[in-house]
């Protein structure tokens, strides 16, 4: 009297996700929708869920012979997890794709991953988001958009335009301020090469893996958002000391950290002074995939409750055919097509 494990299913075979996706001019990505629905939905992606949680990110500060490595491990079946999402679309793609309703199609592979495993989605989240606050620097953008749009995923810390694939992270928040970044005291000097060198340190970074992030820091012109590269371009190592990875509730397969900052090369981003305008293109992004992530979390508790009750038999009925227990699940649709 036990139900079998919900796996074998195409996810994608939600009545309210495809109307949402035909209604805001993504119908042309419905069949590569219900191709991603079938692999989240299969045993092996299920099994590297499982995994990439149970084998939690390790971070190495040194190498056998002392010298700082500020690397974290992953396990194997996190990379797989990153490899599809990736190669989805889920990352920077869509800003690279001019079909109408690519970021929509966007949206909706993404409330699929999140029906699968969470926490790898934060630097695919990340990457996506990075892209329309680069843009208000079009040099730097020149050279990373096309990296950050790439649909490769592929991870270690080298030279990043020696890459097919890039992804991006950002640090806004200190331990003294938290949310209220204006109190941030890491701080920016610029130098005569045009390049500026921070000191300081941030709160909470996730994804220290990734291989750029946008950082706020205080520069003489006040709050500024930067970019700082894990590999500069000669291919030596920045410096970004890890001090440790957070020890979390949830999102644990995700790897946040908190990195220190010391003669630290970046670039400017956007106009010196106005630092919160804007990373806050990025934040906007990230939040609305928080919001699709929410509903996609609600999606995935009704389709398990929903499986279960099918499957489990209590007073001579299977717990579906209960009048009360489909008065609970009919109140859980009613929230799950809500949101």
């Amino acid at each position: 009297n036990q139900p079998p494990p919900l796996t074998g299913h195409d996810a994608a075979a939600d009545a309210v996700l495809l109307e949402g996706v035909r209604r805001e001019g993504a119908e042309w990505h419905i069949d590569e929708l219900h191709r991603f629905g079938r692999y989240v939905g299969s045993e092996e992606a299920q099994r590297w869920a499982d995994q990439a949680n149970r084998h939690e990110p390790e971070l190495r500060t040194h190498d056998r012979f002392g010298h700082r490595v500020d690397e974290v491990e992953f396990h194997p079946a996190y990379h797989s997890l990153m490899s599809a999402s990736v190669g989805a679309g889920l990352a920077g793609s869509a800003w690279a794709d001019a079909r109408p309703g690519a970021h929509v199609a966007r949206a909706g592979g993404f409330m699929l991953a999140t029906m699968l495993e969470q926490g790898h989605l934060c630097p695919v989240s990340m990457t996506y988001a990075v892209v329309p606050a680069l843009r208000r620097s079009p040099d730097l953008a020149k050279v990373y958009e096309p990296l950050l749009t790439s649909r490769v995923y592929e991870p270690g810390l080298r030279t990043p335009t020696a890459k097919q694939g890039l992804l991006a992270g950002m640090g806004m928040t200190e331990k003294q301020g938290g949310t209220d970044v204006r109190a941030n005291t890491t701080t920016a000097v610029e130098q005569a090469d045009g390049t500026w060198r921070l000191r300081g340190h941030k709160w909470f970074t996730s994804a220290p893996m990734n291989d750029l992030f946008l950082v706020l820091a205080q520069s003489p012109g006040g709050l500024s958002c930067f970019l700082v590269p894990r590999v500069l371009p000669d291919g030596s190592r920045n410096t970004f000391r890890i001090q440790r990875l957070k020890d979390k509730l949830g999102n644990r397969s995700n790897a946040s950290s908190e990195p220190e900052f010391d003669d630290t090369v970046a670039w400017l981003v956007g106009d010196e002074g106005k630092g919160v305008r804007t990373i806050i293109d990025m934040v906007t992004m990230t939040r609305l995939d928080c919001v699709l992530g929410s509903a996609a979390g609600i999606r995935a508790a009704l389709a398990q409750a929903a499986h279960h009750a099918r499957h489990r038999s209590v007073f001579g009925a299977t717990l579906i055919d209960q009048p009360l227990m489909r008065n609970v699940l009919a109140d859980l649709a009613l929230e799950s097509e809500a949101a």
